[in-house]
């Protein structure tokens, strides 16, 4: 996900308010699992990536998270920004994975589509893109992506 969230005139104190999540609730990416046993474990650092839709999911549940580390450590050094601001208005709500081409343990390149759901200041809206994904120095990275819509 590239989307950065940032709003002219927001505090950084403001934006950088934690999320409700918790180890305990059900993981923002979409999986049957709560939040400490998958993304919540590439998170802090316990587990790598093992395939691009993988680390897509755990980006996505970064933002949720407003985990900014995470999200730059998982982004390729060339593309890479030096920070994310995350704008206090917007509420990440669902990820519909779309489609992965390649990406597996065994591919260097992949792609994923995925729409991410979310409401800006209770106005609901949707992001819908294309992610290109690597592997830089043995782990999988995001480096850019394309708006499908």
């Amino acid at each position: 996900m590239s989307r950065r969230t940032t709003r002219p005139g927001r505090s950084a104190a403001a934006a950088a308010r934690p999320s409700a999540l918790t180890a305990q609730s059900p993981c923002p990416c979409g999986l049957p699992a709560a939040y400490a046993q998958c993304c919540g474990r590439m998170h802090s650092g316990a587990l790598a990536a093992p395939t691009c839709e993988s680390l897509m999911r755990s980006r996505y549940a970064a933002f949720v998270a407003r985990d900014e580390a995470y999200l730059l450590r998982s982004w390729h050094p060339d593309s890479r920004p030096p920070g994310i601001e995350f704008d206090p208005g917007t509420r990440w709500v669902r990820l519909e994975v779309l489609e992965t081409t390649d990406g597996s343990p065994f591919h260097t390149t992949g792609t994923v589509t995925f729409r991410a759901h979310f409401t800006d200041r209770g106005q609901p809206g949707t992001l819908h893109e294309r992610s290109r994904f690597v592997r830089h120095g043995g782990a999988w990275v995001y480096v850019d992506g394309e708006f499908v819509d």
